[in-house]
């Protein structure tokens, strides 16, 4: 955590955590809703790269693929933590053997990782809607820190295990046991490879556990595996994976669907990428695919966060209780960590992260010169609305004129490179499209017949 703490932990199934900090992602054992589950649900905390839109508290978004997600109560926290630091990172949720849900997060608030904490948030949950019995459980008596759990059932013991990454000389995960997540076992050093690592993910698929991990000597993500789940049983299997300068907080995770995996990395840093993500079919193998950044959309400033799956009933109860959000985000087709925001009143596309965040939310409004059509009007510059002048994209306040509600209408259209995403046809130069040159915006004549490139450059999802 000083130089990697995981940022990217899997929430666990159904609704509303009351935490706020990071924790690990881990095994979630086989539950009676777990065959039905059609959605997910992501718990995270958040950074940004000055710092203006961190919340170390637990924050929630959910997504019907697993991939492309909207943050629940407009992206702010639904938990934070009222003892320790008050502030947590790298939230874990687990479905535990009742149905019901346990939170675990570390007990850290912002970015100073140099402090001993012996501590982790407990938080019950009947139905992640809300949360009770709030508590700290103590891990051990070390001179050293307690960060990122992972949580899963063990079946030989008939009890869970905890892992944590602690420092008993050398940077090693250790693990207690328990029951009721209440009291712990004394605690024992779980994996020790001869190098540091960091940010365990622990999966159990039928009788095998999957270990994901950060070595922290390379900054690669190993994968290991045991056949019982116990401390020191794990052997690598995997070559180390990784996209851009660092990467942690692995985060494991199968498809609702049954069939195939994915793994996700953390960035290192908030001033870098959110995460990346991989595939595989056969988990038990030794062959990720990286996913394209065009098909996945993090939520909003999100760092280790957790994902689980969760049932209809679930995602929908989740809505209900906390509402999707009332802006919308903007993603470039052919550069798909960038978002369409406002800077200096031109409206471009700029990679994120970058602040001030709210920059690049929307409220997608009907339009001004024709409910049927859409305007898109800043979040944190309200009254100001995305207007073409001399075909350039514009920031400007409504003068309430005809020219200015007609310049500021676009009618949305399947986009012109992905039917599945959407492109934005001007409601006065109807020939002409919202697209990016030279990560400016403005409007330019396009057809189905202009270059690939040009059609990618006037697509955009909607997120």
């Amino acid at each position: 955590m000083s130089l990697s703490r995981r940022d990217f932990t899997r929430l666990a199934t159904l609704g509303t955590l009351t935490a706020i900090g990071g924790g690990a992602a881990a095994l979630v054992g086989p539950s009676a809703a777990s065959a039905a589950n059609s959605a997910y649900v992501f718990g995270y905390f958040k950074e940004t790269p000055n710092e203006s839109g961190d919340s170390y508290a637990l924050h929630l978004a959910v997504s019907t693929d697993g991939l492309n997600w909207r943050p629940l109560n407009q992206n702010n926290p639904v938990a934070t933590p009222t003892a320790g630091t008050l502030g947590l990172r790298d939230p874990f949720i687990l479905r535990k053997q009742d149905g019901t849900f346990v939170v675990l997060a570390t007990d850290l608030r912002g970015r100073i990782f140099n402090q001993n904490n012996q501590y982790l948030h407990v938080w019950d949950s009947v139905d992640l809607r809300s949360f009770t019995g709030y508590r700290r459980i103590r891990m051990h008596g070390l001179a050293t820190h307690t960060w990122a759990p992972t949580a899963f059932w063990v079946p030989s013991r008939s009890q869970y295990a905890i892992v944590y990454s602690a420092n008993n000389g050398a940077d090693v995960f250790m693990v207690n046991y328990t029951s009721d997540f209440r009291t712990v076992s004394a605690n024992q050093v779980y994996f020790s490879p001869g190098y540091p690592v960091l940010d365990a993910d622990i999966v159990a698929d039928g009788s095998t556990f999957y270990m994901y991990y950060k070595n922290m000597s390379n900054g690669l993500i190993y994968g290991a595996r045991s056949s019982t789940g116990a401390p020191n049983s794990y052997t690598n299997y995997t070559g180390g994976l990784r996209q851009g300068n660092a990467m942690e907080a692995p985060l494991l995770i199968k498809n609702n669907t049954g069939s195939g995996w994915r793994l996700w990395g953390d960035s290192f840093s908030p001033v870098n990428n959110d995460y990346y993500g991989w595939s595989t079919s056969n988990v038990a193998g030794n062959s990720w695919t990286l996913l394209n950044q065009r098909d996945y959309t993090p939520p909003l400033s999100a760092k280790h966060g957790s994902i689980v799956g969760v049932t209809s009933a679930e995602y929908d109860g989740l809505v209900s209780r906390w509402g999707l959000p009332s802006w919308v985000r903007l993603k470039s087709y052919n550069f798909p960590d960038y978002y369409v925001r406002h800077a200096g009143d031109v409206g471009r596309i700029d990679a994120y992260p970058f602040d001030p965040h709210q920059d690049q939310l929307w409220r997608m409004v009907a339009g001004l010169a024709d409910s049927t059509g859409v305007s898109f009007e800043s979040v944190n510059s309200p009254g100001r609305y995305l207007r073409h002048s001399d075909y350039a994209i514009r920031l400007a306040a409504n003068d309430g004129t005809a020219t200015f509600r007609a310049d500021a209408t676009f009618r949305r259209v399947p986009g012109l490179a992905d039917s599945t995403w959407s492109s934005f046809r001007s409601y006065n130069f109807p020939d002409r499209y919202l697209r990016h040159s030279n990560y400016v915006l403005r409007i330019d004549p396009l057809s189905a017949s202009s270059s690939a490139s040009d059609r990618q450059d006037a697509t955009f999802r909607v997120s």
